[in-house]
């Protein structure tokens, strides 16, 4: 296949993407636990190892592909990487949760409106902590930024970007669930949030993947 658009892969992207591959299975195992501990007890020893070798075939399948339209090349890089912060965010919002809702046993010795609160500080510190993530993965392996001197404005820059991305996010999850699919019948509501989140999310990657393209990570 020839190649017009002058993109490449290198040994950088393979190692890259299985790191990303590693850290996505190893921070699947205690989620997928959590979540339906009968499937992870019949996939835990294969989780690691398939992540292992699927991200590298991807990243490789996208790379053909991107030879003809060099822009799904970096797309696949970038959804890789919202995997991994999702993970990442999920991740550290159990962790932390579980520690300080143990240790200072929130649930017994404050209201509803206490745990939310609580709630609220734990899952922002799990964003602020998945952003950094996503900062330097993108910067260093998406955007291929790394050799630009970093400055505190671009990094202001991501955030305002990905917090506008979360809200666009909330936004269109809370739209198509009340308004788009309200009205249809024969779905339960679990179904219909799966697929406001699922709309939602699509938005806000959108929104990010060209905020950081355009604005944050831009070439010069």
């Amino acid at each position: 296949m020839e190649n017009t658009t002058g993109i490449r892969i290198t040994q950088k992207d393979y190692y890259f993407s299985i790191a990303a591959g590693l850290l996505i299975g190893f921070l699947l195992l205690p989620i997928l636990k959590a979540l339906n501990p009968a499937i992870y007890a019949k996939f835990y020893l294969i989780i690691v190892p398939f992540f292992l070798l699927a991200t590298p075939i991807g990243l490789r399948i996208a790379f053909f592909i991107g030879q003809k339209i060099a822009i799904i090349y970096q797309v696949a890089k970038f959804g890789l990487i919202g995997v991994l912060n999702t993970l990442v965010d999920l991740g550290f919002l159990t962790l932390i949760t579980f520690i300080f809702s143990a240790y200072y046993n929130i649930e017994s010795k404050t209201s509803i409106i206490g745990v939310i609160t609580f709630y609220s500080l734990y899952k922002a510190a799990s964003f602020i902590i998945a952003n950094v993530n996503s900062y330097f993965w993108n910067k260093y392996w998406t955007f291929e930024q790394g050799g630009k001197k970093q400055t505190k404005s671009e990094f202001v820059q991501f955030f305002a970007v990905s917090i506008v991305g979360f809200l666009i996010n909330v936004f269109i999850a809370s739209f198509v669930f009340k308004i788009v699919l309200g009205s249809l019948v024969g779905l339960s509501a679990e179904q219909l949030g799966l697929i406001g989140a699922a709309a939602g999310s699509i938005a806000g990657l959108v929104w990010n993947f060209i905020g950081y393209k355009l604005w944050v990570f831009k070439s010069k």
